[in-house]
């Protein structure tokens, strides 16, 4: 896998907006952020384009932005500022060909995993963490340091809190997934995750408990779910009900789709649409360790 290089004092990053829109206040705070970090900022011209009524400007605009952010040779690190929904419109058309010269970090999570796929695909590690216009909110302190921490080559290593479903166990491979309705989403794509031997992340929010099933059950019929080094299961956010219960508790839903599986299982991790939301290099090779006591996701030293 390619790995761009670190940041340091004087780079320039680009933001820009793969999916939903973004006003000029959701993202200032940011800017005042990177800035305190020694970085100089380009913003896409059309980021707060009112092309479309939900979209960050029309996907014309959307795919103008980030292919020149991701062929100026200047730009060493391009942050997305937001979720929602879109990258997947414009994924297929983008040309990533210049990474494999001047790699830079590609930087997001939610919606930005369709990202994180596509490059998995191509060799060439990504970023998943927090975005600009989550900075203005106090308890996203320690998610914005993980994120600052991951660009500039601090060892971060992610701890959870026990769970008794947790199944105990160590590995070390490489590391990808994000949001759980991208990654089924990507299945039969362009983007389609390879699993094999990989610790596989999933994180969700505002779902309904049997869709979240049904896409967990997706992942075991395609075969996502079969030859998994590790599973980590990060913030299941806001999960909702319907009217007729669906009667099974969330780690139940995802314990019984690989129960013929033996390999580490975490849950309770700090990543995904809550607080925190640390950063970890996608596609990296880390050490999941699952004990009695706590889970740990580590980079290698």
């Amino acid at each position: 896998m390619i790995s761009p290089p670190l940041l340091k004092k004087g780079d320039k990053i680009g933001i820009t907006a793969t999916g939903r829109k973004v006003s000029p206040k959701d993202v200032e705070i940011a800017y005042t952020f990177f800035r305190s970090w020694g970085l100089e900022i380009t913003t896409a011209p059309n980021l707060h384009s009112n092309a479309h009524t939900y979209l960050a400007g029309s996907d014309a605009e959307r795919l103008q932005d980030f292919q020149q952010l991701i062929v100026d040779p200047d730009i060493k690190a391009i942050v997305c500022a937001r979720g929602g929904y879109g990258t997947t419109r414009i994924l297929d058309q983008l040309d990533f060909t210049s990474l494999y010269k001047t790699p830079k970090w590609i930087i997001g999570f939610s919606d930005v995993t369709a990202l994180h796929l596509k490059l998995f695909k191509l060799g060439i590690k990504s970023i998943h963490g927090t975005m600009p216009i989550l900075f203005p909110k106090a308890e996203n302190a320690d998610s914005i340091e993980s994120l600052k921490g991951s660009l500039t080559g601090e060892s971060i290593v992610i701890s959870a809190t026990s769970s008794k479903s947790n199944r105990l166990g160590k590995t070390t491979a490489p590391v990808i997934g994000g949001n759980l309705s991208l990654v089924v989403d990507a299945i039969g794509t362009s983007s389609d995750p390879d699993t094999n031997g990989k610790i596989l992340i999933l994180e969700e929010i505002d779902e309904y408990k049997y869709k979240v099933d049904r896409m967990f059950m997706h992942l075991k019929r395609s075969g996502k779910l079969d030859n998994l080094s590790g599973l980590i299961i990060g913030h299941m956010t806001d999960i909702k009900d319907s009217d007729l219960s669906f009667g099974e508790t969330l780690e139940e839903v995802v314990l019984s789709k690989i129960s013929q599986k033996n390999y580490p299982v975490a849950f309770n991790f700090p990543i995904g649409h809550q607080y925190p939301n640390l950063a970890w290099v996608h596609g990296s090779v880390m050490t999941l360790n699952v004990t009695d006591s706590e889970s740990q996701l580590m980079p290698l030293f």
